[in-house]
């Protein structure tokens, strides 16, 4: 009796089970995914940039860069190397952790080095890692301050270089979201030449 009733009690179970996995485990994931391929097919596959059949990097990801010819990125906590997307993620240091004032000091007098000539205020966002370690993109002032240190490296004038900072910046989304900022692989595509056949 007692068996007869746990099957009927787990019968219904078990298939609820079968048909829910086989919903959401598989029917819907096939369909989001088919659609976002018919509708969004560079968006889903990663937002490549894609020049000459060469995968160059993604406009979601940060890459370093430490050529003084090139725009810097800004800093990545991200565990094991920088801008390691399997491990998204900041440093979780507050604003009262001797860790983080030490880093920043670091950062400060890196950029400071690349380009002693400069006496500007460093931007935040070049001495600060953000929430994912993984962001691709720097504030307008960021991208100016490194500016002069690009122009000399690359022989190019000044106004050449910030015309190209000006055609990477982005504004906020709807005019209200977020901020401006500037793609850092984009910039750099730009300064190389590469970005008009990169899509």
């Amino acid at each position: 009796m007692m068996l007869s009733s746990l099957r009927t009690e787990l019968a219904p179970a078990l298939r609820l089970l079968l048909v829910l996995t086989l919903l959401t485990g598989l029917a819907y994931p096939l369909a989001v995914t088919g659609l976002a391929q018919a509708l969004f097919p560079y968006q889903a596959n990663g937002s490549l940039i894609v020049h000459d059949g060469k995968v160059l990097g993604s406009r979601l990801i940060g890459q370093p860069f430490r050529d003084p010819r090139y725009f810097w990125s800004r800093p990545s906590a991200t565990a094991s190397a920088p801008y390691n997307g399997l491990a998204s993620g900041g440093s979780n240091l507050g604003p009262t952790n001797p860790a983080l004032r030490t880093a920043v000091v670091r950062r400060i007098a890196a950029l400071r080095a690349a380009d002693p000539g400069n006496a500007a205020l460093v931007p935040v966002d070049l001495v600060t890692a953000s929430a994912s370690g993984l962001d691709p993109d720097i504030s307008p002032a960021g991208a100016a301050y490194q500016a002069a240190r690009v122009a000399r490296a690359r022989g190019l004038p000044l106004a050449r270089v910030q015309a190209l900072i000006d055609a990477s910046t982005r504004n906020r989304q709807l005019g209200v979201l977020g901020e401006p900022r500037v793609n850092v692989l984009e910039l750099n595509l730009r300064l190389d030449g590469r970005w008009l056949t990169s899509h």
